[in-house]
């Protein structure tokens, strides 16, 4: 195995793996109301800790994207 069909391999499943993540990305928009909505049996749940996971789950999700991108993009 050289050095070209390594980088085609990684280029190959990080294409992969960013096609996935904006799928994922796709379901937490489609379910943004239910994931992250307010929950009636959590009543010490506030609007500020819902605000917090929300940025949580996108910053971690837009972590994936740019990572997956950054190497599916990978030049040789």
């Amino acid at each position: 195995m050289n050095n070209n069909d390594f980088f085609l391999f990684v280029r190959v499943v990080f294409t992969g793996l960013f096609i996935v993540t904006l799928l994922v990305g796709g379901y937490l928009m489609k379910n943004f109301q239910k994931l992250f909505g307010v929950d009636p049996d959590m009543p010490s749940e506030n609007s500020s800790s819902r605000t917090y996971t929300r940025v949580q789950v996108f910053l971690v999700w837009a972590h994936f994207v740019v990572l997956t991108g950054s190497f599916a993009l990978l030049m040789h």
